[in-house]
Order: structure tokens, then sequence, then C-alpha cells
């Protein structure tokens, strides 16, 4: 008996020793508290679209800072009896509410978090929202730093003011403005219970969402609002049949956060701190139709991408009670701590089987998941998956309402997708830009690919070569050898390209070769003419060269580009020969409507900014319209049901960069997808296969009431049997056939009359 004490004491001291050295370690990596401490949260800056829509306030989020002695007791009163009524009692971390938190998950009670105001000021300010036990270690080590340095009342404004409230409001004095059009004084009782119950499920439990969960929510904190003598039960029963009133609200927020960075940093770089104090309101190009269409785009593609790829298992795993009622609000209790997302639902699963899947979503809805949507996750349903893997009660997933043709909409399992993309629209005749999206979550990662991802073009860069050699007497009709490269002894050279499908069709037209992608052809282009001639031409396009490859490579996109800078280039063509930069910020005015800055009117499309000839962009458009319907972007034109649609699509090695880049009347747009570290999109994807869908789904609505126009010639063409060419050339005279070139040795590959060239990787014609 002695020694099973002495064994039992041992082992406490170890178990007290090793959480105490856990927790040691976890604090000596916490971070600063400079954030809390020296709190600015961005000021005033709204932001629109040309028609007039708002995009953001106060930078990409909602905010209007009140100081904590400016924010009625009232409001605290009920914000503190539902997030944390013991809030002037702790240290940062409720013992009363661990011991309730343990008794609960013990017993099978409502699985609690006990989290503290202060910890959710920890957790907002300097940690992730998963939950993991470094999370929690640290969140109450920060939340005990934080009650060290700071006030109760400093630690309060913090939190009142940071806040996520729905309707990208942050802080209650935003969300009273967003929600009711009025200060936090002028709130009533009811209005009051409305704003302090947001905090638990912010985008789909507020009045605007979801008008129904906000009531059954607000009722309940009117309750918890007598009970703790905030209100009187006069009050209650006034404030339970006040009417609810909210200030109008467009049908939906307009997702342009990277549009609206890009407005704060322009604004800033111009007045400096002044920026968010002087009520500035910016004005951009984007169209506010344009941009939701072109956003909804985006996500479908790279959430259907997702599908396809290996299940990497759930967000994560938590403990559920068995009884039903404890479940549901244990479930409430967990998702309150996680990101919900628009369209990929945050959902933890009450039950699960092959055949199958239970779940309830942050909303609150519960919804089934059958398994014919489920087949590729069999494997994971069953019982004996593995713990990173399986799918089983209290796994957190995402969920995608997927609504076929004709069909109720099936709930689907998926996961946060990996892959990200990008859409740039321009009016190609003024460069404006109407729409603009630079990745799939600005909240996740506000990188702007769109603007700023240099990645390669592949064959998205041909249209460019072939609009070259057509002033170097080569026209659409010319015929090219689309046959592997060969030494002059027969046998195959180090630098070997070769076509996507691994596959060669002898001899055939250029315009062929445009629209069927074929790398070979290229290349053979790019060596007749040569390397200077073509880069001297494609600058011209207003494409940086410095980023473009001196050698044979060139031909097939190794060099980088950006979707804004493709964009441009490709306006060349859309808009008859002129260059045409591209602009988002049309005006800056202040409070009182001075104009700060007025961007110029676009240049008049003339001879002082003509990029190429009439004739050039006439023969290029002709080749990039076979290209959209009968090429490897056939979809655009099937889809969209009309003929003016060109372009071309681009997928380099190993499917690592997907693009289309195209154009219609009014309108010149890039779709990308890809990884931002970059690797395999899949084996069998494509720029037509990924990025193109983006596209085409994209320009719909921009195109549905711009009618069809017929490409007509300009002077200096004339139609020779089945193809176009230069006037000179009616009679003969251009080059008719390109044969085999000539490699002068196996190891050092050269551009006949041009530069020397060294091999280097290469892109692939797509198959699609």
């Amino acid at each position: 008996m002695l020694t099973l004490i002495l064994l039992l004491g041992v082992l406490l001291v170890a178990a007290l020793v090793a959480a105490g050295g856990t927790v040691l370690w976890y604090g000596l990596d916490l971070p600063a508290l400079d954030k809390a401490t020296d709190y600015k949260p961005r000021e005033h800056m709204q932001v629109y679209t040309a028609d007039g829509v708002e995009i953001a306030q106060f930078g990409t989020e909602r905010r209007m800072y009140v100081p904590i002695d400016k924010i009625p007791q009232r409001v605290r009163d009920a914000v503190l009896a539902v997030e944390d009524a013991e809030f002037y009692e702790h240290n940062g971390i409720s013992f009363k509410g661990l011991v309730r938190a343990a008794k609960a998950n013990l017993t099978g009670g409502v699985t609690q978090g006990a989290s503290t105001i202060t910890q959710q000021v920890a957790r907002t300010f300097f940690l992730s929202t998963r939950r993991t036990a470094e999370r929690k270690i640290k969140e109450a080590l920060l939340a005990l730093k934080l009650e060290r340095e700071l006030g109760k009342d400093q630690i309060l404004d913090l939190y009142l003011n940071q806040i996520f409230l729905g309707q990208r409001a942050y802080g209650v004095g935003a969300a009273a403005m967003v929600y009711f059009g009025k200060p936090l004084d002028q709130l009533t009782v009811a209005e009051t219970a409305m704003l302090a119950g947001l905090p638990q499920n912010p985008i789909h439990a507020n009045p605007v969402s979801s008008p129904e969960r906000a009531r059954k929510r607000q009722l309940w904190v009117l309750g918890r609002m007598k009970s703790t003598g905030v209100i009187t039960e006069a009050q209650f029963n006034a404030a339970e049949k006040e009417p609810i009133h909210l200030r109008s609200f467009p049908l939906q927020d307009l997702a342009a956060q990277h549009v609206a960075e890009m407005a704060r940093r322009a604004v800033v770089e111009r007045l400096g701190d002044k920026a968010y104090t002087s009520g500035v309101k910016v004005y951009t190009s984007v169209l506010s139709e344009d941009q939701r269409g072109a956003h909804a785009a985006l996500r479908s593609a790279v959430i259907a991408h997702e599908r396809k790829q290996e299940w990497r298992g759930p967000e994560s795993q938590e403990g559920l009670p068995e009884d039903a009622v404890e479940a549901d609000k244990a479930a409430s209790l967990i998702m309150k701590e996680l990101r919900d997302d628009e369209d990929l639902r945050l959902g933890i699963v009450l039950a699960a089987s092959p055949g199958e899947v239970i779940a309830k979503l942050a909303s609150g809805e519960i919804i089934k998941v059958r398994a014919a949507t489920m087949r590729w996750l069999r494997n994971y349903l069953a019982p004996e998956a593995s713990a990173k893997l399986g799918i089983r009660r209290g796994s957190v997933v995402r969920l995608y309402q997927q609504a076929p043709v004709n069909k109720t909409p099936d709930w689907i399992i998926t996961q946060w997708p990996q892959a990200e993309a990008a859409f740039v629209a321009l009016n190609p005749a003024t460069g404006r830009i109407r729409a603009l999206v630079g990745g799939f979550d600005f909240n996740r990662n506000q990188f702007n690919r769109a603007t700023s991802a240099l990645r390669q073009p592949g064959s998205a860069i041909k249209p460019f070569l072939y609009s070259a050699v057509l002033e170097h007497g080569i026209m659409p009709e010319t015929l090219v050898d689309d046959l592997p490269l060969l030494n002059p002894d027969g046998t195959l050279p180090s630098w070997n390209p070769q076509n996507s499908d691994n596959k060669f069709a002898g001899e055939i037209t250029m315009r062929e070769g445009l629209f069927r992608s074929k790398n070979l052809v290229s290349v053979r282009l790019l060596q007749e003419i040569g390397l200077t001639q073509v880069r001297n031409w494609m600058a011209r396009f207003g494409l940086d060269m410095k980023a473009q490859p001196s050698d044979l490579t060139l031909a097939l996109g190794t060099g980088s580009v950006t979707p804004t800078q493709l964009a441009a280039a490709y306006a060349v063509f859309a808009n008859g020969g002129y260059r045409v930069s591209p602009v988002l910020i049309e005006r800056i005015v202040d409070a009182d409507g001075a104009v700060l800055f007025k961007a110029p009117p676009p240049p008049a499309l003339n001879n002082s900014n003509r990029a190429i000839s009439a004739r050039n962009v006439f023969l290029t458009n002709t080749m990039l319209r076979d290209v959209t319907s009968r090429g490897t972007a056939e979809l655009a034109q099937r889809r969209l049901r009309r003929s003016d649609i060109y372009g071309k699509t681009g997928t380099t090695n190993d499917a690592v960069d997907a693009w289309f880049a195209g154009y219609a009347p009014g309108l010149v747009a890039v779709a990308w997808m890809g990884y931002d570290e970059p690797r395999s999109l899949g084996e069998r994807e494509s720029g037509g296969g990924l990025a193109l869908p983006i596209w085409i789904d994209a320009v719909a609505s921009m195109l549905s009431t711009v009618p069809v126009q017929t490409l007509n010639p300009p002077p200096g063409i004339v139609s020779v049997g089945s193809d176009w060419r230069y006037a000179e050339y009616t009679n003969g005279g251009f080059k008719e056939r390109i044969g085999p070139p000539k490699i002068e040795t196996s190891t050092v590959l050269t551009v006949p009359l041009d530069t020397p060239v060294v091999p280097r990787a290469i892109a692939a014609s797509e198959p699609r």
C-alpha cells in the first residue's frame, strides 16, 4: 500500500513537473503585447465602385473606434452578461468557468471552452483560431499577461472595438451603424440585445443574413440581461415586443477586398496618416455586377478543383456529449471560435456512416449529406478509418451546397482549397479595371495575385509571337513543320521540346499551329525571324521584357507575367492595336467633397499610342477566334453562344500554371489558377480545363446585353482562297512554307541569323 502511494506521488510530481515545463516552454514563446497596448484601429475610409456601390469602409473593414468611456453602460453590461459575467472578478482566467467546463465535459454536459473576454482578446490579437492544446495554453498565458499590463476597462475597450460582428463590421460602434444606422447611445434595449448576441455567430446568425436565428438569440440575451440585473422586468417585456428596424441593405456585400486594399494603399501613398482621419472617399473603376460575377466564378472553379484532390482530413476533431440537446449547445460553442465562409460552410458532424452524414452548420441548420455525394470519402467514413483522416461524430468539416440543374441542391463534404486563382477584366479602350479578384479568400491571405503574382504564362504568350511573324512575310496559311527538332545528322538535340500529347501533326498551317497550341510550330516561327525581332515586337504590348527569356523557350512562355500585365497586353488586340495602361482609382475626395486626386481621362486611341497595325490585329484576331471556336478554348464560344470571343489558353510544364487570356467587345480579361508554392495542379489539368471556366462564368453577365459584333477586315487585307493575307501578297510572295531549321550542334542550340540560346525548361501546349 505504501509503495502504491509512493508510486502515485512520484507520478503526480512528474505530471506537475511536465505540466510546469510545458507552460514554461510556451511562456518563453509568447508574442509582445504591442498590438494591444498600442492599439490603433483603422479609421474612416470608404471605397466605392464606379456605379456607387460601397466596396469597403475603413480600409477593407467597417470600423468605428469608440473609446470605452463613450460606450453606453447598458451595451457593456449586455455583452458581459452574455460573454463573461465574471469579467471584473477574475484575473484573465475564470477558474469558476474552468470548473463548470470540466464538470460539463466529464459528465457529458455541454462541452465548454471557458474562454474569458481577456482570453478572446488574446486569441483575436495574437493567435490563430485552430483549437489545439498549444493555442489554449498560450491563450491562457497571454490572458494573464494582459491582465497584468492592462486595466480591465482597457481590455474591454479592445474587445468591444475589435470583435467581428458580421456584415464586415468590427466593433460595436460600427455594428450599430451597419445594422441600425445609429450611434451606440441611441440604441434601444431590444437593439442592444441584438448587438450583444452577435459575437457567437456573426456570419450566419445576424439580422441581415438570418433574421429568425438573430431573433432567437436576441430573446436569449434579453433573458440574460434580466437575470443579471442589467434591465428590469418592465424593460424586458417592452423589448420583447419591440420590432427591430434594420438599416436598408443592398442584396449582399460586394466581395472586392483586394480592390479595397489597392485603393487604401493608393490613398495612403498620397495622404499618409490623414487617409484614416479625414473622411476620405475613393471611387474606383470597378463595376459592381462585373465584380460580383468574377468573385463567384473564381470561387466556384477553385472549389471544383479542390473536389478532385486527396482528402486531407477534418479541420479538427471535437468531443460531443451523447445527449442531443447538450450536443447541440456544445457544437455552437465549438464553432463560435472558428471562421465560417459564405460558400464553404463550417459544420460539425453529429452522426456519420457510409450511408449518410448529419451535420450542424455554424448558422444552426441541421443538414444531411447523401451517400451518392460521398463515394470518394467511403473509406474515411468507415469505423476503422484513421484518427487523422476519419470522418466521425465531432469532426469539423467544410460543406458546400451544389445545385444541379432542375434538382434539389445537394450538400457535399469538401475541404478548404490549397490552390489559388486570380481574375482581372479591363475595358480595352480605356484600361479601366472592371473587375479584379486577387485570390480565393482575402481574410486568409491578402496577397494580390492579380497584380503581383509573376508566373509563367505558357502558351498564353504565343499570340505575341504569331503577331510578330506576320510582319516578316509569314501568313496564317504558311505551312510549318510540327515535327521534332533534329541535328543535321538526324539525332535529337539536347533541348528537345515536345507537344503536350507527345504527338506530331507533320506539316500544318500556322493558323492550325496556334489553335492546336503546337509547341514545335512556335519554336520554328521564332527561329525563322530571330529572337531580337520577336522581343522587340513583344515590347510593343507593354510586357516587361526583363522578365522574359532570351532563348527559344520564349516561344513557349517560360518568362513571367502577372494577370494584369497579360490583360493589358491582350488589350492591344482587343482595341485595334493601341497601348493602354490599367487604371483602378478614378478619384479621391475628402469629407467636404473636395477632389484630392482625379485620374486623367483615357488617352485617345490614335497614332501616338498605336502599338501594332490594324491589319496585324485583324489577322491575329482571326487566329485567336479559331482558338475559341475549334481549338483548345472551343468551350468559350459554345458556352457563351457567340462568335466574337477571342483568346488563348496557357498551361505550363506539369500543369503548374493554368491560364486563359481573352477578349470580346468592350472587355479583355485574364484568369489564372495555380498554387502559391508552385506545384502541379494535376496530371490531366490545363488552362482550358481550369482557367477557362472562370473566364466564361465571369464574363457571361458582362456580355449578356452586348450585341455580337462582326470582325471586319481593315484596309490592307485581302481574302484569297480560304484564308486572309496582307494585300501585298494577293498574288503570292509570302513565305508559303517554313522547313526544318538547321541545328549546328547537339549541345548548343543556335537561332539562325540571331543570338545563341541557352537550353532551359519549356512550357507544354495544353491538351484542351
